[in-house]
C-alpha cells in the first residue's frame, strides 16, 4: 500500500494547518457542528454494541468491539472533511513553522470547540427522540447512563491523564490518514489508533459532549434508571458542574496536550525544525 513519508506528511499538515486556520466563522461553525455529530454517531454505536456483548464474549474482547465500533465517528470526520477540535491540535504545526499565528489557532480551537459541542448536543437529542434508549428492555439507554456517570466521576487528575493519551492516538489517526494515498489507507489508519484509545478507556472531550448530555437526558426516565440499577454518584451528573468541570475541563486540557505536545510538535521538530536546523548550517 502506498503512503507518503512521514517527512511529507509534516509539510502536507503544515500546509492543511494553515487552510484551516483562515476559514471562516461560518464554515468553521457548520463543518465543526457536523464533526460532533460525526462522533456522536461512533458513541451511538459504541453504546449500541457494548450493551450486551461482555455477557458473551467477556470485558476484553468486548472493549475491543467497540472501539472498533466507535472509530466509524472518526473514519467519518476525516473522510468528509469535518472540523474536529481534538485533530484540529495539529494546526499547531503551522504555527511552530511560523505559517500562522497563534491567535488564528486559538481562533480555530474556540470556535469548531463551540460547534462540536452544539453537534453532539444536537445527535443526543435527536437519538433521544427515537427512543432508541429502549431496546433490549432499556439495557441500552442503562448503559448509556453508566457511562455518562462514569465520565462525571473520575479524578480530575485521572480524566487529564487519560485525555493526554487519548489525544496522543487521535492525532496519530489523523497523521497516519493524512499519509494514506487511498480511501482503504485512510480508513484504517484512522481505525487503528481510535480503537486502542477506545478500548483502554482513555477520554476524548468531543465524545464527552455526546456521552455525558445523553447520560443527563436519560437521568430522567425512570425505565432507563431502573434498568441500570444503583449508580454510585449519580448525583454528581449534571448541566452545570458535572458536564463542564468534571469532564470537558480535565479532558479538554488533556487533549491539548496529547495532541499538541505529543504529536504535533515533536513530528515538527524532527521533521521540518531540525532539518532545516541542518540545512542553514551546511549554507554557512
Amino acid at each position: 500500500m502506498e503512503c507518503l513519508s512521514p517527512a511529507s506528511i509534516a509539510e502536507t499538515t503544515v500546509v492543511s494547518g494553515e487552510w484551516k486556520a483562515n476559514l471562516s466563522v461560518v464554515q468553521l461553525l457548520i463543518l465543526g457542528t457536523l464533526a460532533g455529530a460525526y462522533i456522536g454517531f461512533g458513541g451511538q454505536l459504541f453504546t449500541l454494541v457494548t450493551s450486551d456483548l461482555p455477557h458473551y464474549v467477556g470485558t476484553g474482547l468486548s472493549r475491543l468491539i467497540g472501539g472498533l465500533s466507535f472509530s466509524v465517528g472518526l473514519v467519518l470526520v476525516v473522510l468528509s472533511g469535518a472540523e474536529l477540535f481534538t485533530g484540529n491540535s495539529l494546526i499547531a504545526m503551522a504555527a511552530f513553522s511560523h505559517r500562522i499565528r497563534w491567535s488564528r489557532v486559538a481562533r480555530n480551537w474556540a470556535w469548531v470547540y463551540m460547534a462540536n459541542l452544539a453537534g453532539s448536543l444536537l445527535l443526543a437529542v435527536i437519538l433521544f427522540g427515537t427512543r432508541q434508549y429502549a431496546m433490549s428492555e432499556y439495557a441500552v439507554g442503562a448503559n448509556a447512563l453508566k457511562v455518562a456517570v462514569a465520565k462525571v466521576n473520575m479524578p480530575f487528575w485521572t480524566a487529564f491523564l487519560r485525555g493526554i493519551l487519548c489525544n496522543w492516538l487521535v492525532c496519530l489517526g489523523v497523521w497516519m490518514a493524512t499519509g494514506a494515498t487511498d480511501t482503504i489507507g485512510k480508513v484504517v489508519g484512522t481505525m487503528v489508533p481510535i480503537t486502542v484509545f477506545v478500548a483502554s478507556g482513555f477520554e476524548h472531550s468531543v465524545a464527552d459532549m455526546f456521552f455525558v448530555p445523553m447520560g443527563l437526558l436519560l437521568k430522567k426516565v425512570p425505565s432507563v434508571v431502573a434498568a441500570a440499577g444503583p449508580l454510585s454518584g449519580i448525583e454528581h451528573l449534571t448541566w452545570g458542574s458535572g458536564l463542564f468541570i468534571r469532564s470537558l475541563l480535565p479532558v479538554t486540557l488533556g487533549n491539548l496536550v496529547g495532541g499538541v505536545v505529543f504529536v504535533a510538535f515533536l513530528y515538527w521538530a524532527v521533521y521540518l525544525g531540525l532539518s532545516r536546523d541542518r540545512a542553514s548550517e551546511g549554507l554557512r
